[in-house]
């Protein structure tokens, strides 16, 4: 049989994912120590762990309702309400599974073929191929190190066409940890009031702000509530990645185009994490604040340590990354990486995985203890003094 000729052009030309390919190579080699995982080093809370194991043993193991739980539901619009002051009805919720499918839903409820999607870049890497796949096309809104890697209006504008339907907003943003405050949110909006472009905003991160800083979602500024669909889940602030549990919130004209896709591809996302789910917003904000405290620490100390190894490196002030810029080494990012793993076992992310402004530089996680951390700087460093001293 010819699988060439079998399978899809439009899936066959997708690239697969540039995180995946140095996770590999770092699974197959022995003694590397990885900074490459986006995924809390914490356990998942005692008190959410103990709701999901009597939810099986009280056989509460059937489908729910397509949208979710409605008890869990109620508990999101609570949450959005006492956060930010947004107000949902439960008929306006999705639950799904983790924020990645609610991504999936937003664009190919939104996008035809020929739509143009705004793309904020560097950004993480499933918006382009699922925009792709849904036949839009994706325009790079490329953002630098000049501005911490915000998006600024005046990009914004110059990218907009009569073709324009959606702009994807990620932020706290995955790979650079850079966050957008209310007053550089307010010219965005303005750009985009008087129009009928959607908001994708991919809030995963919003729990995790550091500095005094504290997350703003564009869909609370005047006008951008009725244009914004506001995606999260529980993976990141509730070290809950393997449980799968995400949500989406938006108006309820698109809520409900988005459903059917939910129904038909999903029915509905798992039972016993969306119990486990309702605990963990209800009963776990204690636990959100310890690990951004040891957050907060790791990233003060590996933005001093590559600031001090010559490797410039702004200050996130969200999500648990760090983006330090390697161009002084005269390597491309992905040849930093493949030889930084090769050559002393340490396996971090290039920048171009997650769009072409990201060349030249390096996600590096701290989502790992302080020690982890130290010994992985350690041999970053001594990587660094090869590189100079022609090795």
């Amino acid at each position: 049989m010819d699988y060439n000729k079998i399978l899809s052009d439009k899936i066959k030309n997708i690239k697969p994912s540039g995180i995946r390919k140095f996770f590999d190579i770092a699974a197959q080699t022995e003694g590397v120590i990885s900074l490459g995982v986006g995924e809390p080093d914490f356990p998942t809370p005692w008190s959410v762990r103990k709701v999901a194991i009597d939810t099986i043993e009280r056989k509460r193991t059937v489908y729910t309702a397509n949208p979710g739980l409605i008890e869990l539901r109620k508990t999101i619009c609570d949450r959005l309400d006492k956060k930010m002051g947004l107000k949902y009805d439960t008929d306006e919720v999705i639950v799904t599974v983790g924020g990645s499918e609610a991504i999936d839903l937003a664009i190919r409820a939104i996008i035809d073929p020929g739509d143009e999607v705004l793309v904020v870049e560097p950004s993480f890497v499933c918006y382009a191929p699922i925009t792709e796949l849904s036949d839009g096309v994706v325009v790079p809104l490329e953002t630098s190190a000049d501005t911490d890697f915000k998006l600024t209006a005046e990009t914004l504008r110059s990218k907009i066409t009569d073709k324009t339907k959606m702009l994807i907003l990620p932020y706290p943003n995955n790979p650079t940890g850079g966050i957008m405050t209310k007053e550089e949110l307010m010219p965005i909006a303005e750009v985009l009031r008087d129009t009928n472009i959607v908001v994708l905003s991919d809030e995963i991160y919003s729990e995790l702000t550091y500095g005094g800083e504290t997350h703003t979602s564009i869909a609370q500024l005047d006008g951008m509530k009725e244009r914004t669909i506001i995606v999260n889940g529980f993976s990141k602030a509730y070290a809950m990645t393997g449980w799968r549990l995400g949500y989406v919130t938006g108006p309820k004209p698109i809520i409900e185009q988005m459903l059917k896709l939910h129904q038909y591809a999903i029915m509905s996302s798992p039972t016993i994490s969306q119990y486990a789910g309702i605990e963990a917003i209800k009963h776990c904000d204690e636990e959100i604040t310890k690990m951004v405290k040891e957050y907060d620490a790791r990233r003060r100390l590996i933005v001093k340590e590559f600031n001090r190894m010559g490797l410039t490196c702004f200050e996130p002030k969200g999500a648990f990354y760090v983006f330090p810029c390697i161009k002084s080494t005269g390597l491309s990012s992905e040849e930093f990486c493949a030889r930084l793993v090769e050559e002393y076992k340490v396996a971090i992310v290039p920048g171009n995985a997650f769009g072409s402004s990201g060349e030249g530089y390096v996600r590096v996680s701290y989502a790992y203890s302080i020690n982890h951390i130290l010994e992985a700087l350690k041999r970053i460093e001594a990587f660094l003094k090869s590189l100079e001293n022609g090795k």
